[in-house]
């Protein structure tokens, strides 16, 4: 194969996942913007329930006397999840459903000072624009099969940064760095296009493949679920949902066996899919900038005399984890969120400049290229 016709067929490999992908991109792109500074617009636009200022250094209240409190806020009602936000340190979400088991807009979470265990605020379950913006990048309202969808679109949108690279970097040996020609509009476009293309490779690149790994989320949660709890969980499943003893004591069980873990949340034993009757499943992360992003799930037995059991967490999980912080930019503080937002602007551009040169060409065709290139400039659109 000569090196001609090799690039032929790269620049057609380009020109085809790119315009397959490119709407639903386009898509992901306006979408993954607002995503991007959700934090700084969920606290201009809805309810923040922080903990007060308290003059000197109050200590956390125990776990048990918070949950008490908020058990006593709804009497009836059932603790499903005890949450510790980073943003927030001083307070404790726990969320309750009116019944054992939890049903979609049936529960809410009662935001708890964890020093003085007064109810903050309740949060309910609803859907405003930032939430509709959300499922619309996840999966279009679609669940898994949308979600499976955008991942293979993420994968072509991987495919056609490698064969633009391999297109352009010869073309690229007759210029240099940057050059931006002005003879027509269109070869101004197509120098725009390959040049935010080229500088935004590898943040496409990562984002698009950390996005394709994202939405494998559901199905690797579920066969990890399905491979590594049952023979951990089958001499408990169909027993009756304890109650544990103390919240406190498993805590610091968990502490003893993970020192170098922080608390992110628990889940109360449950009879479904997600926990078990007898253990709470207590999540820790790390301290250190790495393992911060990945969480480690520990069974607590409400027998306080049984080890604690740490699941090992395979590898694709936790790839999974990693991935999410690098795919949002949100790991970074407001800086970081900044630069993955202009990145993002820059990529919307190499879309709508995509997308206007393939129909010029399909408009013109070769003609063009013939009036307004050298034949130096020549080379697969």
């Amino acid at each position: 194969m000569t090196g001609t016709r090799a690039l032929r067929i790269w620049s057609k490999v380009h020109t085809w996942t790119s315009l397959i992908s490119m709407l639903f991109l386009l898509m992901l792109c306006l979408t993954g913007l607002p995503l991007i500074f959700h934090e700084e617009i969920e606290e201009l636009t809805e309810q923040q329930f922080a903990a007060p200022h308290l003059p000197g250094n109050v200590p956390a209240a125990p776990v048990d006397d918070v949950l008490l409190a908020a058990q006593q806020a709804r009497p009836g009602d059932h603790v499903l999840f005890v949450t510790w936000r980073d943003e927030q340190p001083d307070t404790v979400v726990v969320t309750m459903s009116p019944t054992p088991k939890p049903m979609r807009g049936k529960f809410y979470r009662l935001v708890m000072d964890g020093r003085t265990k007064a109810v903050l605020g309740e949060e309910r379950p609803q859907q405003g624009v930032m939430d509709i913006i959300l499922l619309l990048h996840k999966n279009m309202m679609l669940e898994l099969p949308g979600e499976l969808f955008l991942g293979a679109m993420g994968l072509l949108l991987v495919v056609s940064i490698v064969s633009g690279v391999v297109v352009y970097a010869p073309f690229m040996r007759r210029l240099e760095f940057g050059t931006v020609r002005q003879r027509s509009r269109r070869l101004k476009w197509l120098d725009l296009h390959n040049l935010f293309g080229i500088v935004t490779t590898v943040w496409l690149f990562v984002v698009g493949a950390t996005g394709a790994i994202n939405t494998l989320a559901m199905p690797m949660y579920d066969y990890w679920r399905g491979q590594v709890l049952p023979p951990l969980l089958a001499p408990y499943r169909g027993a009756p949902v304890a109650q544990p003893s103390s919240l406190d004591q498993a805590i610091a069980r968990v502490r003893a066996a993970l020192p170098e873990g922080r608390l992110s949340s628990i889940t109360m034993p449950t009879a479904e899919n997600f926990g078990s009757p007898r253990h709470l499943v207590v999540w820790m992360k790390g301290n250190s900038a790495l393992t911060a992003l990945i969480a480690t799930p520990t069974l607590v037995d409400v027998d306080q005399t049984v080890p604690v059991l740490v699941p090992q967490m395979p590898w694709y999980l936790t790839l999974l984890q990693m991935s999410r912080p690098l795919h949002f930019g949100d790991y970074g503080g407001l800086p970081l969120k900044i630069v993955w937002g202009l990145l993002d602007l820059v990529c919307i551009v190499v879309l709508i400049t995509g997308l206007y040169l393939w129909i010029a060409k399909q408009r013109f065709g070769g003609s063009v290229r013939s009036r307004t290139a050298a034949p130096s400039d020549a080379r697969p659109a």
